[in-house]
């Protein structure tokens, strides 16, 4: 017996894509990676840049986007410590569509508040 690859299917419940999809789709992730679309930040600079989230949910959060392959964390190792945080390539790639999403998202608002008025 081979063992082949699986065929990404995210309907299916093994499917290692539904991980991918329920960080992506999480409350802070897309926001992280929009931010980060324009460069490379350190913590505290991301943080100030979305409102509500807590420390322990951006480190959380960054952690499991690092772990993704989505977000490079670099320590410079240097005394006050200094990290920075910036997209890789499939980062880059995640974050375009997550922005174009969100555009639709802040576009489309008058229409969903409007939807229960039909």
């Amino acid at each position: 017996m081979t063992d082949t690859p699986m065929t990404p299917d995210v309907l299916a419940a093994q499917c290692p894509s539904r991980e991918v999809l329920r960080l992506l789709t999480s409350r802070w992730a897309p926001l992280i990676l929009i931010v980060l679309k324009d460069g490379t930040f350190r913590f505290a600079e991301i943080r100030r840049s979305i409102g509500g989230i807590s420390e322990r949910m951006l480190a959380e959060t960054l952690t499991n986007l690092c772990a993704a392959g989505m977000v490079l964390r670099t320590d410079h190792g240097e005394i006050p410590p200094r990290v920075d945080y910036r997209l890789t390539p499939l980062g880059v790639e995640a974050a375009d569509r997550l922005r174009e999403f969100a555009d639709w998202v802040e576009q489309s608002l008058p229409r969903f508040a409007n939807a229960g008025a039909d």
